[in-house]
């Protein structure tokens, strides 16, 4: 048996989480006070995800932040930044506007700003 301790970033308690792990199998989850921080904590040990926030490069130069509009494999962090550092976009771009489509299962990188 294996545990893991780390802190729950669901909301602002920041509770302090232990998971005990059998190999790959989550056995026991203790010290969150609500569900979302079982959850979060079954998923940080088995898979950890993150939302992939970076820019992309406009076609005059200037750079425009997107993100992933779900949470990616965390392993899967370093490929996705290499197929988004060979975009470049056309303006005019808006806020949600989907940049590369289907980044990932599914999941897309979508502007997080207007272009000029």
């Amino acid at each position: 048996m294996k545990k893991i301790s780390l802190t729950c970033v669901e909301c602002p308690l920041g509770c302090d989480i232990t998971v005990e792990l059998d190999g790959e199998r989550v056995v026991s989850v203790a010290g969150n006070t609500c569900p979302r921080g079982e959850k979060y904590a079954k998923a940080e040990v088995v898979c950890p995800k993150r939302v992939l926030t970076t820019t992309v490069r406009l076609e005059n130069g200037k750079m425009l932040p997107v993100k992933t509009n779900q949470p990616i494999e965390k392993s899967l962090t370093f490929n996705a930044m290499q197929r988004v550092s060979k975009v470049t976009v056309a303006s005019p771009i808006k806020i949600g506007d989907v940049i590369v489509k289907d980044l990932y299962e599914g999941i897309d990188l979508v502007a997080c700003a207007n272009s000029d």
